[in-house]
């Protein structure tokens, strides 16, 4: 990380993780270009959860090649004084799998509904019968993990975070 003043520890970054409304997974597409998509995710320790289409563009990037970049956003806000923007992110490395057990796919989307409909639990076991085998899910191993923030103190002031180099 360049800016190290603005490095937050793993902490940090799980608490973006947890609270962000979607994440971007980047992978590996065809011929070698990016490609990345937005998701849904939820973490339980040092895995991300996410749901998808059992086929498509995203299935066969993550099927040939499960070395995957997911990067969340957590707050942001543009004071009205300057010309910036403050925020928090994470940004976690790891390696994808699918998730064929139904028993272990029904554990990952209880967690991925209580995490982004939790007031809607009292349908889930009726709505998991239904399309359990028409959903993909898969699991990111996490192996590497950073956090990153800036943000102003009251003065107008950048506040300094991680290691000063």
């Amino acid at each position: 990380m360049r800016r190290k003043d603005r490095e937050m520890d793993a902490d940090f970054a799980h608490m973006v993780l947890d609270k962000c409304e979607y994440a971007v997974l980047g992978m590996t597409g065809p011929e070698g270009w990016p490609y990345n998509v937005p998701v849904t995710i939820a973490r339980r320790g040092e895995e991300l959860f996410f749901h998808c289409a059992l086929e498509g563009q995203k299935v066969d990037c993550l099927r040939r090649d499960g070395r995957v970049c997911v990067t969340a956003v957590g707050d942001t806000h543009i004071p009205p004084d300057k010309f910036t923007t403050e925020y928090e992110s994470a940004v976690a490395f790891g390696l994808a799998e699918e998730v064929t057990d139904p028993a272990e796919k029904t554990a990952a989307l209880r967690l991925l509904c209580q995490r982004h409909v939790p007031s809607n639990m009292t349908d889930f076991k009726a709505s998991v019968a239904r399309s359990l085998n028409r959903t993909g899910v898969w699991r990111v191993k996490i192996t590497g993990l950073t956090g990153k923030r800036k943000k102003y103190d009251a003065t107008g002031k950048e506040m300094k975070f991680g290691r000063m180099e």
